[in-house]
């Protein structure tokens, strides 16, 4: 999986990849990590990306020439990866107009649908995605119109630029392609798989200030553990975020313990 962000604060992209989970996948050749200062493809003598609006309004818009010709640039190396993968010589400019083919431009915005497990596990099936990050009042809409395939928001509140969310993306993605997690289980059981939320989880000491470990974790016995992660799932997600047991696949025991903890809680 190779991530590309078009940004602005290069160095804010960098430095947060390359720390935990992610920095180890990065070494370890799993994910790669590409951030594009959109700045050097600004053609004026203080590198400015930004102008003022037409129309009025309060604040600065990105230009669009220089986050096109970034789009360019980031689209160009792939082709010529790709290129020399297939063994192909054609990375002619003519290939590289407008929505390349086969690469996905996501744009940071709160206009966007909203980001999720379901659609960090669709990316995490691509080679490559690029990331464009938005500051000030936003981006040029010309631009947008004819690089980007998909708006995508991390929530309902503004952010000062795209590259928080691109972290919390590249972050989500990354954890789902093979090899970056050491446990391939892990994936499978954390939170939002299959619409539930993860199991409570416990460490040693068994007893801490009065409190114990449930004993079934102790227990050795698989079958039963298996059934107590699930069953504690259930309640967890009917507790903290019954809006999720609707897209869940549970039994008519499940369903009849979810809507007796909802219904306590009303």
């Amino acid at each position: 999986m190779n991530f590309h962000v078009m940004t602005l604060f290069p160095d804010m992209i960098d430095n947060a990849m390359g720390e935990s989970i992610t920095g180890r996948a990065i070494k370890a050749g799993y994910i790669s990590v590409n951030a594009v200062d959109i700045r050097d493809f600004a053609k004026n003598k203080h590198s400015r990306a930004d102008d003022y609006p037409y129309g009025g309004g309060a604040g600065m818009v990105m230009q669009a020439e220089p986050v096109y010709l970034c789009y360019r640039y980031i689209c160009e190396n792939i082709e010529k990866k790709r290129s020399v993968k297939n063994n192909s010589a054609d990375t002619s400019q003519e290939n590289i107009i407008h929505k390349t083919p086969g690469i996905r431009v996501i744009y940071l915005t709160p206009q966007g649908k909203t980001f999720s497990q379901e659609l960090a596990a669709e990316y995490a099936k691509e080679d490559d995605i690029i990331f464009l990050c938005g500051h000030y009042e936003g981006i040029d809409e010309r631009v947008t119109e004819e690089i980007v395939t998909d708006y995508i928001s991390i929530g309902d509140y503004v952010l000062t630029g795209g590259e928080l969310p691109a972290l919390v993306m590249m972050d989500a993605i990354s954890r789902l392609v093979p090899g970056v997690l050491n446990n391939c289980i892990s994936a499978q059981t954390e939170s939002f798989s299959g619409n539930l939320l993860e199991y409570p989880q416990y460490t040693r000491p068994a007893v801490w200030r009065g409190k114990e470990v449930p004993p079934v974790l102790l227990s050795g016995n698989h079958k039963k553990l298996a059934e107590w992660y699930r069953k504690q799932s259930v309640i967890k997600t009917a507790l903290l975020r019954p809006d999720l047991l609707e897209g869940a696949e549970l039994t008519q025991a499940e369903r009849e313990l979810a809507y007796e903890i909802t219904r306590e809680m009303d």
